[in-house]
């Protein structure tokens, strides 16, 4: 997800979604875990994603 459509997202969207990406990125390391995921860039894809959304929040926050 981009940098630009995170923005576009309601404040309480941006904190579902996190919640929600939290959640994927978990399962993700649990599996991999297991057995090796078929691309392990998506554990670092998803830390990102979740990052670039914590740090938009964040910027929100601030701005109040």
């Amino acid at each position: 997800m981009k940098i630009a459509e995170i923005r576009e997202l309601a404040t309480e969207e941006l904190a579902e979604r996190i919640q929600t990406e939290m959640a994927n990125y978990t399962q993700m390391l649990l599996n991999h875990a297991v057995s090796p995921l078929e691309n392990p860039a998506q554990i670092k894809a998803a830390r990102r994603n979740i990052a670039r959304m914590k740090t938009v929040l964040r910027q929100r926050e601030l701005n109040k």
